[in-house]
């Protein structure tokens, strides 16, 4: 039997996933009751249909059978840049500065920050607790993929570009060394204070942040080697990032210099992977054993609303042949629509 599944969250997950958010905490998953459980009550109305498609939030928890815990979150902003809460970046710029008369040749890197209010589909809220992280059913893939076979299969709801933001290198205790060399002189707040202070209202960054770029050169030496970097935390989520086809879009986190990645939707691997098929048979389990490995889901009337486990399927004239354990988990059966979507 199938130890894991992944479902939509609802607001009896409030414990499991503050449990979570207590490994990541940043602007997606803060380490704040409050906020986690308005999102899980967001996410619940995202996943009913209960809000304008642009204004859904979905949260997809990784949920151990067999412990009855949370072993991994990750998340889908149908639209980051809204009118009243823009997608905010800082550019990231080259300036080439040349004097004849000394003869002085510089390349000078430049942050401008910028506004969208018709933006992207983030993709964000990922991770996997500590002691899951070496399981070798490879959690962190799961948990990550499954918001790509989601975003395939009701692709009228999702915007035509993904986003991915990606934490910084950042010190032990939490400190961004861009934030305090930019974000503090012009807010007077702490890094965490503005960052969980953003996830409700980004009004204060509009009015106080400087329009004006900012040379790189006059700050810091700890602030300029973080800028666009990917911390040691999420290296291997900028890995499958770019093997999916996500590309450094030149653009970072204005507060800690995160980087940003983006990618058009339809030429993302896992989102043209994803397929909708009617379930055959079941398989035999010698033909269960060679299929591909992959990603079984199906929408839900009501709450969780949404699941998905990990199985093999196999693909025969049109249909998806599962094994009769897998079907049972998922509570499907032959001729029943589901998603399926090979893993790597």
């Amino acid at each position: 039997m199938t130890r894991y599944e992944i479902r939509g969250a609802t607001p009896e997950d409030e414990e499991p996933l503050l449990g979570l958010a207590r490994n990541l905490n940043t602007v997606n998953l803060p380490d704040d009751r409050e906020h986690v459980r308005r999102l899980l009550l967001h996410s619940a109305k995202s996943f009913a249909g209960d809000m304008a498609p642009k204004l859904r939030k979905y949260v997809f928890v990784l949920w151990d059978l067999e412990t009855r815990t949370a072993a991994g979150t990750s998340m889908i902003v149908a639209q980051l840049g809204r009118r009243g809460a823009p997608y905010i970046y800082f550019d990231v710029l080259g300036e080439e500065k040349y004097a004849a008369s000394v003869d002085k040749h510089f390349h000078q890197t430049l942050l401008r920050i910028g506004f969208s209010y018709d933006g992207p589909t983030e993709i964000g809220g990922l991770v996997v607790a500590p002691e899951y992280r070496k399981a070798p059913e490879r959690l962190g893939l799961l948990i990550s993929y499954v918001r790509f076979l989601f975003i395939a299969a009701h692709r009228s709801l999702f915007r035509d570009q993904l986003l991915a933001e990606l934490l910084p290198p950042l010190e032990a205790d939490g400190t961004s060394h861009l934030w305090e060399a930019v974000g503090r002189h012009f807010t007077d707040m702490s890094y965490r204070e503005a960052d969980l202070l953003s996830s409700e209202n980004k009004d204060f960054v509009r009015d106080l942040f400087p329009r004006d770029a900012i040379y790189v050169t006059l700050l810091a030496r700890d602030a300029q080697n973080v800028i666009g970097q990917v911390g040691a935390q999420t290296k291997g989520v900028e890995k499958m990032l770019r093997r999916v086809g996500f590309e450094y879009a030149d653009r970072v986190d204005p507060f800690d210099g995160g980087p940003h990645f983006i990618a058009a939707t339809d030429t993302v691997v896992p989102v043209i992977g994803t397929r909708s098929l009617p379930l055959g048979e079941p398989s035999p389990s010698s033909a269960s054993e060679r299929g591909a490995r992959c990603l079984v889901a199906r929408d839900v009337a009501g709450a969780p609303f949404f699941r998905a486990i990990e199985s093999r399927g196999v693909i025969v004239d049109g249909s998806l042949r599962l094994p009769a354990e897998s079907a049972s988990e998922l509570a499907v059966a032959a001729g029943d629509a589901v998603y399926f979507l090979p893993l790597p």
